[in-house]
């Protein structure tokens, strides 16, 4: 992935505020709801996702500009004492570019032919136990090796985990991701409507096998930011913005919903702040849903001119109030 700096079109030294904005702008012009059967933009949408997901997060970000992590959130490595592999700058030894064979023998903890060995890692076993949960560990065979292959087979079935990042629209209607397994498997994963951030998925039999059959596969799911919506709970948020003249005549507006919009009635007078509840517009849960809270943001034109000017001017000498009579 590219650097999400370049990806959001922000220095290095750019504000949350200005990340966010530049976040809020490209994921409305790059959204799967704005661009219908355009692969290139459903990508460039998942990649702005990714890069929010790194500089609107202030930890992640500084691990990020400290090296410790790359642009997909996962942890860099950071090498040995003094650069590289043992013996070179790859880990089959000194002048080669591809991966050594490694032969293990009976108390050795290094591979034959190698330039060196790993004896500062812990030997064999340890490297086994810590990926097999031990069940290769204290095992000989005739030829006093402490792990024969057969040895495989004898170890206990273990889970394989992974994660899988969907949209808000994933979440409210379900659907299906393709997942890479740390097995090597890839496997069409169900997404149930009504999944949130970091509920889990369980595939049965589809994890490390062992001698009693397989492990089960436990999928992640985390839900991308939305460019308009907040998640809290089963419920949606949106700020709700209508013009001056709906805030005081009232109207019918058209209000999105992540299934589409609908119609609300404004009544005249309305304020700046006032929450209106669309019921069920929010995530399932069961046969239940969620609901949506637009709440109502009073914008003023781009350009005001003299003659609206003018009329604010004539209507507040004549209709004078304060709003701030209670503050003392």
């Amino acid at each position: 992935m590219r650097d999400p700096y370049e990806v959001l079109g922000v220095k290095k030294g750019a504000t949350a505020a200005e990340i966010k904005s530049a976040f809020r702008k490209l994921a409305k012009k790059h959204h799967p709801d704005a661009n219908k059967n355009d692969a290139k933009t459903t990508a460039r949408f998942s990649e702005v996702n990714s890069a929010y997901e790194i500089l609107g997060d202030e930890e992640k970000r500084k691990a990020f500009d400290r090296g410790e992590i790359d642009a997909e959130g996962k942890p860099r490595f950071q090498g040995f004492p003094g650069g590289g592999f043992p013996g070179g700058g790859h880990p089959g030894g000194p002048g080669q570019d591809g991966f050594h064979t490694f032969t293990w023998n009976a108390g050795d903890a290094g591979p034959q032919g190698g330039a060196g060995n790993f004896r500062g890692f812990g030997g064999i076993d340890d490297i086994l136990q810590g990926v097999f949960g031990g069940a290769a560990r204290g095992r000989r065979g005739p030829s006093g090796a402490a792990f024969e292959p057969e040895d495989f087979a004898a170890r206990p079935p273990a889970d394989a985990t992974a994660n899988v990042r969907i949209s808000l629209e994933e979440a409210v209607r379900g659907g299906a991701r393709r997942v890479q397994l740390p097995t090597g498997k890839e496997v069409e994963v169900k997404i149930p409507p009504g999944l949130t951030d970091g509920k889990q998925i369980r595939l049965k039999g589809q994890g490390f096998p062992g001698l009693r059959g397989a492990g089960d596969a436990l999928i992640t799911v985390s839900v991308s930011p939305h460019p308009l919506f907040q998640v809290d709970g089963r419920d949606l948020k949106l700020d709700l913005p209508i013009t001056l003249y709906e805030a005081l005549a009232g109207g019918k507006i058209r209000v999105p919903t992540v299934e589409g919009a609908v119609e609300l009635t404004v009544p005249a007078g309305t304020n700046g702040g006032k929450t209106f509840r669309l019921k069920g517009k929010g995530l399932p849960h069961g046969e239940k849903r969620g609901d949506l809270f637009a709440t109502v943001r009073i914008m003023l034109p781009d350009k005001v001119d003299s003659a609206l000017e003018e009329a604010i001017r004539k209507a507040a000498a004549d209709h004078p109030y304060d709003p701030r009579r209670n503050f003392g």
